[in-house]
């Protein structure tokens, strides 16, 4: 348990969380949306420092980034909780767990200089914060990155985006990559489907845009619910008008928690999804849960070579050099060594 940051203190030791877009107001005794963050006699603490609930070596390509080191390894850490309640998480069971478990809080006790040993005795180039949304357990996500940065690892955020102004103008200075969900593109679809708000989003991909850290975005295609070309369109034009070369990941749906009225998304949607992103401007548009079909790899978008080319999360053949395309010396934004 550590004190929290970004909170204020208000009337009859109630205070009120700055961490997240929900600016939850919390009276003595009770949590935030999240379920880790606990005020205890007028002070807000961080239930989660150093107790994580997963830990594995990942493939970076899983996070999903594809313009962030390619082939190497992410050191990946979660802790329970998260601000958002999804209909659809894949991660349930950890991101939901204080709710399912009357507010215990799970996981091995561990210091930043644990994890970061742990990266290095692993070979893995970067330490991913991911499996449940990290902003809920920042103040020992941003501990291990200071510890990461002076070992020589990156740090990726794996995110909602749901994270404060002041806390993502903070993070900015210790982070190297973010993945982005851009749920869907409308209000309704986070108010009902995640309990949250849309705007809140798409101002942080701007602002880490902005601050110098490498993002890439993903969107979980839902039958019936965000898959009309129309706003798979407006997706598409709101990453171009911040970064052509943004990457977009359009990714199967599969049926899971409180959402299984829907079937899996088919080929043609996918498909689909990217020929719009890239009918739209988009430089680079990857499909994803549907390895070996070809819209995994990236192209030159100059002259159209495969520069680099994947099955699922595997790379076959790296083509890059040095940040260019071998062919016609065309500069691929993103982050290769």
């Amino acid at each position: 348990m550590k004190e929290a940051r970004f909170y204020q203190k208000g009337k009859d030791k109630s205070v009120k969380c700055g961490l997240c877009n929900h600016l939850c107001t919390i009276v003595p005794g009770k949590r935030g949306i999240c379920g880790v963050r606990e005020n205890i006699d007028g002070v807000l603490y961080s239930l989660v420092y150093g107790r994580l609930i997963a830990e594995h070596l990942d493939p970076i390509e899983k996070k999903p980034l594809f313009h962030f080191l390619p082939a190497s390894t992410s050191y990946s850490i979660s802790t329970v909780g998260c601000n958002f309640r999804c209909l659809h998480c894949q991660n349930y069971k950890i991101s939901q767990y204080p709710r399912f478990h009357r507010g215990e809080i799970a996981g091995t006790r561990q210091t930043a200089d644990d994890v970061v040993q742990t990266a290095k005795m692993e070979g893995a180039r970067s330490i991913s914060y991911t499996y449940v949304e990290p902003t809920i357990f920042y103040e020992f996500a941003y501990d291990c990155s200071k510890r990461a940065r002076d070992e020589g690892i990156k740090n990726v955020f794996v995110s909602n985006g749901y994270m404060s102004k002041e806390a993502a103008e903070d993070l900015a200075g210790v982070l190297d990559g973010i993945n982005i969900d851009i749920k869907a593109f409308t209000e309704r679809f986070y108010r009902e489907v995640c309990k949250a708000k849309l705007q809140p989003v798409l101002d942080n991909i701007r602002l880490f845009h902005e601050l110098g850290v490498w993002v890439e975005v993903t969107t979980l295609i839902i039958p019936g619910w965000n898959d009309s070309e129309q706003e798979l369109k407006d997706i598409a034009k709101f990453i171009k008008e911040i970064d052509p070369s943004m990457p977009w990941h359009v990714t199967a749906f599969y049926p899971t928690y409180k959402m299984t009225d829907r079937p899996p998304t088919p080929v043609d949607t996918l498909r689909r999804a990217r020929e719009i992103g890239l009918e739209e401007g988009l430089k680079f548009v990857y499909e994803g849960n549907i390895p070996g079909e070809g819209g995994e790899n990236t192209y030159c978008p100059s002259c159209d070579s495969i520069l680099i080319k994947r099955m699922g999360f595997r790379i076959i053949e790296n083509r890059m050099d040095q940040g260019k395309c071998p062919k016609c010396g065309e500069p691929i934004q993103g982050i290769w060594a």
